[in-house]
């Protein structure tokens, strides 16, 4: 195993197996062809064709047409299809989740192949022997990657909060972060990636934090996500990131991406290049 693997990892699918989704002639997302099927039974919403799936309601009003939409998962939930529904709400949109064409629960958002959006943070110490990182450990009744290791505080960003009021919300949250300590987060960048997954794709962003953290601070979660956390020495954490699969698969490129940051992966790692343009793979 190797960093490489991790990125790869998160960079698995097939194109030929989805078709787009469209608004108003415009793709937002990408749709397993096995799926599809599901669909054909919302002719006033939707428009189904084997080259594609469009919308086709005429509502123009963000709030309308996201609430058609909404019952869409809802009902496809009743039937047994769609497995959860979040309650959160992603912006579904071509280029910039600021100006959506739709709202959709977060957990149907890789049904629909749309771009999702997250915010994960760093939290790392100063100390004698070196940079360490605060890791947490997912509690073990997560749906997604239980008991696996985490980054100190994550999370999806959902529609009507900004970056700035979410990821002190994530910290104070997963962490027990006060604001006056989470407000000097420091903002240093993104990782993309598209992978596809039991339900779909997920053609995700991942805006990036680092916060240096007192050497007396001592994280306590609060919302339950968290089963407990832990001040790991800089060395231990590349090697689990090598050499494992204890982490989430996506907290993986954010640690690697940290590492290269702080010249702890350095341009005499084989495959340096390829892990700085794989952090950052195109989105369909």
């Amino acid at each position: 195993m190797s960093y490489l693997d991790h990125i790869r990892a998160c960079n698995r699918w097939d194109p030929s197996q989805f078709v787009p989704f469209r608004v108003e002639g415009e793709q937002v997302g990408l749709i397993r062809r096995d799926f599809v099927p599901h669909l054909r039974g919302y002719p006033g919403v939707l428009r189904v064709r084997e080259e594609g799936v469009a919308w086709v309601h005429a509502a123009t009003d963000l709030e309308e047409r996201s609430g058609r939409l909404h019952e869409l998962p809802l009902d496809l939930h009743d039937q047994g299809i769609i497995g959860h529904i979040h309650g959160e709400r992603y912006p579904v949109a071509a280029k910039t989740r600021l100006q959506p064409r739709l709202l959709i629960d977060r957990s149907a958002a890789p049904y629909f192949g749309v771009r999702a959006y997250g915010q994960h943070l760093n939290g790392f110490v100063r100390s004698r022997e070196g940079l360490k990182l605060w890791v947490a450990r997912r509690a073990a009744d997560r749906r997604v990657f239980p008991n696996h290791l985490d980054n100190l505080a994550a999370g999806g960003l959902p529609w009507g909060l900004g970056l700035t009021e979410n990821i002190r919300k994530e910290c104070q949250e997963e962490a027990g972060m006060p604001e006056s300590l989470s407000s000097q987060a420091v903002a240093v960048g993104a990782v993309t990636y598209c992978v596809e997954g039991q339900h779909g794709l997920k053609p995700d962003v991942m805006y990036c934090y680092d916060l240096e953290l007192p050497a007396d601070f001592r994280p306590v979660n609060t919302d339950g996500e968290v089963a407990g956390f832990e001040l790991q020495p800089m060395a231990a954490v590349m090697a689990r990131v090598r050499d494992t699969d204890d982490f989430k698969i996506n907290c993986n490129l954010v640690i690697i991406d940290f590492l290269i940051r702080h010249g702890l992966i350095g341009p005499d790692e084989p495959d340096y290049l390829d892990l700085i343009q794989g952090l950052r793979s195109p989105l369909p």
